[in-house]
């Protein structure tokens, strides 16, 4: 099979945009040779980072989601700016929403599609250690509660069913793989 690119755009229309989200819609021709449309949302770069304290323990915030219309327990997470890197929105993150600093700061793996199939959103996850307490500084819209847990304890809430977000579930089994604790 070819993995060369099928499909042929013919024009583009953004049909909504937003601070965070673009929705456009493409004029196509489908892999089958037919006229047809294509929505995409286009996102910002979603980034990731688990802290890990000395004593092999994580930080995870729990927070309402709106457009789930329930609470999500996660890491530490929030878009890049525009052309802010990944690293460094993840760095701001863990600061604004974690109240910590890293001297240690390291990626956890490559480029993660969240959700390929209509949106263009790419996550990157990091670790952090050497970790020193700072204040925190949320968002004004985000009121979040903190949990400071052994990574084990957060992979049994995934095994639970209690974590549920897809950036929080890769990061926190590749930390866990990575230290050898699954």
């Amino acid at each position: 099979m070819s993995e060369e690119n099928p499909w042929k755009t013919l024009s583009t229309r953004d049909v909504y945009k937003n601070p965070w989200i673009k929705v456009r819609e493409d004029s196509i021709i489908k892999p089958n040779g037919e006229a047809g449309i294509y929505g995409v949302i286009d996102c910002k770069p979603a980034t990731g980072i688990i802290p890990i304290f000395d004593d092999n323990t994580t930080l995870l915030v729990g927070q309402y989601r709106y457009a789930l219309n329930q609470y999500s327990w996660e890491i530490i997470e929030g878009g890049a700016e525009d052309g802010e890197d990944p690293k460094d929105a993840a760095i701001r993150e863990l600061k604004e929403e974690g109240g910590y600093i890293a001297s240690d700061v390291k990626p956890l793996g490559g480029e993660i599609h969240l959700s390929n199939s209509h949106s263009s959103e790419r996550g990157y996850l990091y670790v952090a250690r050497n970790l020193v307490s700072c204040e925190c500084d949320p968002d004004d819209t985000e009121i979040l509660k903190l949990k400071r847990l052994p990574i084990i304890d957060a992979i049994e809430l995934i095994e639970n069913n209690e974590i549920q977000d897809s950036l929080s579930i890769i990061g926190l089994y590749r930390v866990a793989r990575e230290l050898k604790l699954i």
